[in-house]
This record gives structure tokens, C-alpha cells and sequence, in this order.
């Protein structure tokens, strides 16, 4: 079947409000009682059972024109057939009901930008969008590249859809339109697309990345990897560098580029003092999810987790106080793989080589955070490839062989930076302090550690250096933190075999220099 054009959709709904202005939407959203104002200005929303991604319910369409290119071990297939009948039930439920309508951009980069329009149930979802995607100078006339129809209001029967629960996010590449329905979390609009880049730029032989970037007083641009919650948005919030974007980039021929034109941050236990610069930029036009308030004072409690761990604000990366304006910067010098690591063995911070870096590419250890996902009460333990494994329609192998080129290109510095815990596993030690992190990071990226000295870690095989400002030097190597040193090398020999049997899954398709360049069990 052909999915109807967006002029077509539209005189099936009895009203389209269409690229509304910040302060139409919050009143929207007000006046339809989608949220409130709170204190501080941003508009709060809840949204309700799903309060993170559902990756379960997230499939692609197999076209035979995308099947071969697809990677369906990390993915899961929706026939065409499906895929019509829950498109036709979808149409039925938006007859008659109002919409609201994004037109915009994902891709700072006007060479490799994709036009995009989003359709949504609700004013506030329309205010997400609008403030996490890129808007045009002047209003778009022709049909955008891809269309997002999202309807939390509309669930599907699973019996009758061949979904795994009321819950959809449906990615159709052949005929460039994505379903989401059940779900009234923000951030599976964002992810959707983020997934169609992951499609669309390496087959360009662009390198699209799940990371934040930030440019140094000297223009030097650095990059920084990791799952939700490990610190990209926080450590690329820095006050001494401009901020390129807080998730989303591509790495071209000519450099990086933003594929997003706003910041999507965890806000549990945020504070002024640790991280000003996303608390400021918390303001009007902003959208909070999920967050804990008073409900007289419309005060809110960063602290609390009485609805999720996964509390979010949602703004235009012009609300940080430094950035880069256009959203591109040039060729990395630095590179920060993030890992919050819940058996705190790994080194708080290490150098890789090229070999070592497409090593921990592939693997993405890292500990997933309460809430971020469904089911997730405490951090686990997991390899997630890439560092963004479940927005990867691509085999992994694709993004690794983009990265060492670029690397070696580059002449591009690499480390791994763990953020997790220290002294301890979870529920005994203590999450690494930011201000010593922030102090790491520093380091890398002004090269404050060329010149030191390195121990490689016998069972991570990674170069830890023996001294880094502003940290104490115990740090730098966790065993020093634990009190039952025999403990610590239990619990790391543990680690560094599930790094193995997880590598495992890659076979023969992995030279055997970066096999060899992984911990030693």
C-alpha cells in the first residue's frame, strides 16, 4: 500500500495546528491539562506507565529493498502486511481528532540533513520535537524526507497486530514513515530518528554516533560515548567549551555535526552546584518528564525517584550558555568512551590504541541505570555495541570499521573514562565523584596526560596513568579503593570474562589484533 503524503493525512483530521510557536504549545498543553507550569517556567508532564524506552516493542519493517542491509540479530522484523493493517488502524483513530505538526531537520549539516515532519497527538509532544530537532529558517514547502506519526493514545492488540504488547515503534525505511502508538514517553520520537540516521549516513560513509561533542577555547573538538546516564550530557556540559550537542552526531569528511538541535537530559539529583548549566537551562519552553513536584508551590524535587529514575528535561541546545551556534565542529583530537561501570573494577580513566578502542566500541560496557529502560530497577550489567545497540539497524562491524578509519585519519586521541562506582560494587561502594571525573576529563582533552607515565592493567589490558591533576593518585587504580583486595580480583576476573564470552558473538569477522586487545581472563 502507499502511505498517504502529509497533505493527504491531513483532511483526514478534523484540525492541524502546525509549527505553532514555544509559548502556542505550552498554552496548548496548559489549557488541554497535558501538564502544568512549574516554578522555574518549564512545562511538567507524566507519562504514565511507559517512563523510558520500550525496546521490546521497537521493529523495522523487512522490505526486501532494506533485508540485506538490516542486521536482524539486533533487530526485530515487521512484515509489510503488519505493518498496513496497523498503518490503516492508525489513520482510523486520527480521523476526526485535532494533530499537531513539526516540520524540521535532524542533521546540522546542510549536506547531510534529513527533512522531517512529526504528527502528534498531544501539544506537548509537539513541543518536545520541536525543541529537540532542528528548525528551519523559513517554513517548508515541499514533502519532508521522513514522517513520524505518534499517537500514545492509540494502542495495539497484539493478536491482532503481531505486536509484543499495547506499545509500538515501528520503523519503516522503504517508505520512510515511522508508527509509535501506546506509549506516551517523549523519547521514543527522538530515538526513531536517530535510528534512521544510524540507516541512512554510513551508507554515505558518514560515522553517525550515540555522543555529545564540545569545542575547546583552541577549536579542538572532542567526543563523548555512552549509554544514557553514564555523563554524556554532564561532562560535555562544560564551562570552559562550547557545546556542539548532548547525543546525536555524525562524524563526515569535513567533521562533526549535531544531528539534533536540543538536549535531552537526566535530571535525577540534579543540582546547581555539580551541574549549572543544564539547571539553568531548565526554563520556559523547556519540558520535564516525570519529575516530582509540589503540587501547590510547583516546586520540584530533583531528588526523588517516587515515579521514575529516568526523570528527563527536554530543551533547545541554544538554552546552554556556550555553544556552537550551527551545530558543526571540526575533525576530533579527543575521543571519551563512558562507562558506568556497577562492579567498579575498571580504571576511573585509560588510554586505548586504535585496537583497544574499536575493542570497547564493539563491546559498549556499561551498566544500565534504573529506569532508562522498562524493568530496570538497579544498574546491570551490560554490552551494549557501539554504545547505542538498540538504535543500530546496521551490523556493528559497519560503525567500527567508520571509527578506526577516522581514527587513524585523524591521528585521534582515545580514552576510557568509567564513571561508575569505586570502592566497591553497587550497594557497597560509592558512584565515582563528578568533580573528580570532570577533573579526568580536563586532562584528556587538554593533554595534560601525553606526558605521564603508564601502567597497563594486567587483567583490563588497558594503559592507566600512574598520576592525572586534581585526582588523588589512589584512585587511578580501583584495587587501591576496595578494602578486600581479594574481593577486587574476584570481582574483576569476573568482569573481564564476560567482556570475552560477550566478544565471542563477533567470530572470525574481528582481525586478530583487536581480539587480542581486550581484558585478560
Amino acid at each position: 500500500m502507499t502511505v498517504l503524503s502529509t497533505s493527504q493525512l491531513f483532511t483526514l483530521v478534523s484540525d492541524v495546528h502546525r509549527n505553532l510557536t514555544v509559548a502556542q504549545l505550552v498554552e496548548q498543553a496548559v489549557i488541554r491539562d497535558e501538564g502544568v507550569l512549574v516554578h522555574n517556567g518549564a512545562l511538567r508532564v507524566a507519562t504514565g506507565k511507559y517512563t523510558g524506552r520500550s525496546p521490546n516493542d521497537k521493529f523495522i519493517v523487512n522490505s526486501a529493498a532494506v533485508h540485506d542491509d538490516i542486521s536482524w540479530s539486533n533487530n526485530k522484523p515487521f512484515s509489510q502486511s503488519n505493518f498496513d493493517q496497523l498503518y490503516n488502524r492508525m489513520l482510523a483513530y486520527m480521523q476526526n481528532r485535532e494533530v499537531f505538526v513539526f516540520d524540521g531537520f535532524a542533521g546540522a549539516d546542510e549536506n547531510h540533513r534529513l527533512q522531517v515532519c512529526f504528527v502528534n497527538e498531544f501539544a506537548w509532544q509537539n513541543l518536545f520535537v520541536h525543541q529537540l530537532f532542528i528548525c528551519p529558517d523559513e517554513p517548508l514547502t515541499t514533502e519532508p524526507e521522513f514522517q513520524v506519526i505518534c499517537m500514545p493514545g492509540f494502542k495495539a492488540i497484539p493478536e491482532i497486530d503481531n505486536t509484543n504488547s499495547e506499545a509500538f515503534i515501528v520503523l519503516n525505511f522503504e517508505q520512510r514513515i515511522v508508527l509509535i502508538g501506546g506509549t506516551h514517553y517523549a523519547g521514543e520520537m527522538k530515538k526513531s530518528i536517530f535510528t534512521v540516521m544510524n540507516y541512512l549516513l554510513p551508507l554515505q560513509g558518514i560515522l553517525s554516533m550515540h555522543c555529545s561533542a564540545n569545542v575547546g577555547p583552541q577549536g579542538d573538538t572532542a567526543l563523548f560515548f555512552g549509554l544514557s546516564g553514564t555523563g554524556k550530557t554532564t561532562l560535555s556540559a562544560d564551562p570552559n567549551r562550547r557545546l556542539v550537542g548532548d547525543d546525536e552526531h555524525g562524524w563526515s569528511n569535513d567533521g562533526v555535526f549535531n544531528i539534533e538541535g536540543g538536549c535531552y537530559a537526566k535530571c535525577i539529583k540534579l543540582s546547581e552546584q555539580n551541574e549549572p548549566q543544564i539547571w539553568n537551562a531548565i526554563r520556559f519552553g523547556s519540558v520535564l518528564e516525570n519529575v516530582v513536584i509540589d503540587q501547590e508551590l510547583r516546586t520540584i524535587d530533583y531528588d526523588s525517584d517516587a515515579i521514575t529514575e529516568n526523570t528527563r528535561a527536554a530543551y533547545p541546545v541554544e538554552y546552554m550558555p556556550d555553544i556552537v551556534i550551527d551545530g558543526v565542529a571540526g575533525h576530533p583530537k579527543t575521543i571519551v568512551f563512558l562507562t558506568a561501570d556497577a562492579f567498579g573494577v575498571l580504571p576511573p580513566i585509560a588510554k586505548l590504541n586504535k585496537e583497544q578502542a574499536i575493542y570497547h566500541f564493539l563491546s559498549g560496557y556499561t551498566s544500565k541505570l534504573a529506569g532508562t529502560e522498562r524493568g530496570i530497577t538497579e544498574p546491570e550489567a551490560t554490552f551494549s555495541t557501539c554504545f547505542g545497540a538498540p538504535f543500530l539497524p546496521l551490523s556493528p562491524l559497519v560503525y567500527a570499521k567508520l571509527l578506526g578509519e577516522k581514527i587513524e585519519q585523524h591521528n585521534t586521541n582515545v580514552f576510557l573514562i568509567n564513571t561508575g562506582w569505586s570502592g566497591g560494587a553497587y550497594g557497597v561502594g560509592k558512584r565515582m565523584s563528578i568533580p573528580y571525573t570532570r577533573a579526568m576529563v580536563t586532562a584528556a582533552i587538554e593533554g595534560l596526560l601525553d606526558d605521564v607515565a603508564y601502567d597497563l592493567d594486567p587483567i583490563f589490558n588497558v594503559y592507566v596513568p600512574t598520576t592525572c591533576p586534581n585526582v588523588p593518585d589512589e584512585v587511578l587504580k580501583p584495587r587501591n579503593t576496595w578494602l578486600e583486595k581479594q574481593a577486587y580480583d574476584r570481582q574483576a576476573q569476573d568482569l573481564a570474562k564476560r567482556f570475552a564470552k560477550n566478544f565471542t558473538k563477533f567470530g572470525g569477522d574481528i582481525s586478530a589484533a583487536i581480539a587480542a586487545a581486550g581484558p585478560k581472563a
